[in-house]
């Protein structure tokens, strides 16, 4: 017989704290929908499905807006494979708490996050935040990584402010450059000169549009280049880019995968993420914490103090669907 599963489904919305520019356009909140999860033995487990993009989120609407209250578990593995990812992120992450993969009900407990990179403002506070990062430093003598968004004002400035943060930091500090697509060949190249000359720069994120696979490439042979974007356009990229790849959890697909793929060492991979309500972030900071055990450890991109403080972001997934 058919194992029937039961789910329970709840939206759910928030302004971040911040507005969040970038060179595709500026973020202010972020939605979605909760998921439960349980069977007849009392097994279950949570899940979530959001997206910035409005037209996979469309699409994950109708997907949900399909499934009964009852539905076949080999029904919802079916449609994993084939889904949007935030729609198979959420899905794959109740099944796999639900089975006792991960979560209270399970030898593998939630590990907390490690240390985040700390993603900078791109109006005028950004050089104060900086400023601010490196007072912390000489009182804690922490490490620290920064993230700018870049490509939102012309290259003159951006290449300005960038110098004034290189004098205001120190030899121990990393700086990761993320124009979300939103450069030509000409600027990345323009770009990329200067890593060969600034080792606290870490690496270029996504600086052409996801689809110039060829030019991202060419810009790889010299320059550390991180795909986040392209991993979405084209998700065989996984397998076979060789340098740094920025995986979002909460929107590429079944956790199942890339949680085996961390227990297996894969290498050159950073956690980020795309502002979760607290049930998502469990398996962002429990990711990135595999992360820092393998072989190529890195700061996660965790956004520290922009999303609210309240019981939405909390780690008990029966007070976040409650203050949904």
């Amino acid at each position: 017989m058919t194992m029937l599963l039961s789910i329970d489904i709840k939206p759910f919305s928030f302004h971040l704290k911040h507005k969040l520019k970038t060179s595709q356009g500026t973020i202010e909140s972020k939605k979605g929908w909760l998921l439960h999860i349980h069977d007849s033995l009392g097994a279950s487990g949570w899940g979530e499905v959001s997206h910035f993009d409005k037209k996979n989120l469309f699409k994950c609407e109708k997907i949900l807006n399909t499934l009964n209250q009852k539905v076949a578990r080999n029904d919802l593995e079916a449609g994993i494979k084939i889904w949007p990812g935030a729609m198979s992120f959420g899905i794959g992450a109740a099944l796999a708490e639900m089975d006792g993969i991960i979560g209270s009900n399970s030898g593998t407990k939630w590990l907390k996050a490690p240390p985040s990179a700390i993603l900078l403002p791109a109006n005028y506070s950004l050089l104060e935040t900086v400023e601010c990062l490196v007072k912390r430093h000489k009182i804690n003598k922490d490490t620290i990584t920064m993230k700018w968004k870049i490509g939102i004002n012309s290259i003159h400035q951006e290449k300005d402010l960038l110098s004034k943060i290189l004098k205001l930091i120190p030899a121990n500090f990393r700086l990761r450059l993320d124009a979300n697509a939103g450069l030509n060949r000409l600027q990345a190249n323009e770009w990329a000169n200067l890593f060969s000359k600034e080792p606290r720069l870490e690496w270029l994120e996504q600086p052409l549009p996801a689809h110039d696979i060829e030019g991202l490439s060419q810009l790889a042979k010299a320059t550390p280049i991180a795909l986040d974007e392209s991993l979405v356009y084209n998700p065989s990229l996984r397998s076979s880019w060789q340098s740094w790849q920025i995986r979002r959890p909460a929107i590429d697909g079944d956790p199942r995968v890339l949680l085996n793929e961390l227990k297996q060492g894969k290498s050159f991979l950073s956690l980020s993420t795309a502002f979760e309500t607290g049930i998502g972030r469990r398996w962002v900071n429990h990711l990135s914490a595999m992360q820092q055990k393998g072989p190529t450890p890195t700061a996660p991109g965790l956004a520290p103090g922009w999303s609210p403080n309240n019981e939405l972001f909390s780690d008990n997934p029966i007070l976040v669907w409650k203050s949904a």
